[in-house]
């Protein structure tokens, strides 16, 4: 999917460098961004068909909705697509394609992807900037980023406000490290023959389990591609930028 030039101007691309490893992204910041004001962040995790080295693909989901000239204007923020490597993926997963849907084994403990390290490392970066709102920093992403967007609230659970995950999954017993301190909303097609359902279920089983209250919303139509009708859920941004760190 192409982007007009319209698009890709409001996303200015950037490289974050560690050590010898190179995180590619885009930033939005918002109209009229001052140094001088604070703003609310917000973090996007694209999904496995996404990724790559053009600095760009990672546009294709999610972008839209928060460039949208009435978004905008709503809720300025300063928004971050990274884009991962072909080679690697947001979460520390094995995933096993020779079944539908996809067989997915989670394993935090091990540590973190060369990717998400650097997600990791550019996040504390952009948390210390005097212009970011400290208290409104947040998350989201679908199916791989999904994942990631899980991984990362428990790597971080002290950074984000709120998350979305949408058609992702993760490990349910490291929701006990951000239930009470993050708001989540969590999304999924009933019909998704990708990413079983049962793992975005599991989520919020374990959540629920460590006192956290989350949203959870499972398309009874949807296949793979729920984040169709996220995006297009009118209350979304407007629950995101109404959190504050708890």
């Amino acid at each position: 999917m192409a982007f007009s030039n319209a698009q890709e101007d409001f996303y200015k691309e950037q490289v974050h460098v560690k050590d010898e490893d190179t995180l590619q992204y885009r930033i939005m910041y918002p109209e009229n961004f001052s140094e001088e004001e604070t703003y609310p962040v917000v973090l996007f995790l694209h999904g496995a068909g996404e990724r790559g080295k053009d600095n760009q693909k990672q546009l294709v989901h999610g972008s839209k909705l928060f460039a949208d000239k009435t978004n905008r204007g709503a809720f300025p923020a300063i928004v971050i697509f990274p884009q991962c490597p072909k080679s690697d993926y947001w979460s520390k997963v094995d995933v096993d394609r020779s079944t539908k849907p996809i067989g997915l084994k989670f394993e935090y403990e091990t540590g973190p992807t060369t990717a998400m390290a650097l997600v990791l490392d550019l996040m504390d970066e952009f948390a210390e900037k005097h212009f970011v709102k400290k208290e409104k920093i947040y998350v989201g992403g679908l199916s791989m980023g999904g994942m990631g967007t899980f991984e990362i609230l428990s790597r971080r659970p002290d950074m984000f406000a709120a998350a979305f995950a949408i058609c992702g999954g993760g490990d349910p017993e490291s929701a006990k490290e951000y239930a009470n301190t993050t708001d989540l909303w969590v999304f999924h097609g009933a019909k998704d023959d990708v990413v079983d359902p049962q793992l975005s279920i599991d989520m919020v089983s374990g959540i629920l389990k460590y006192g956290g209250k989350p949203n959870f919303t499972l398309y009874a139509d949807d296949n793979h591609n729920s984040w169709d009708s996220t995006f297009a859920e009118p209350e979304l941004l407007k629950w995101l930028f109404s959190k504050s760190k708890k």
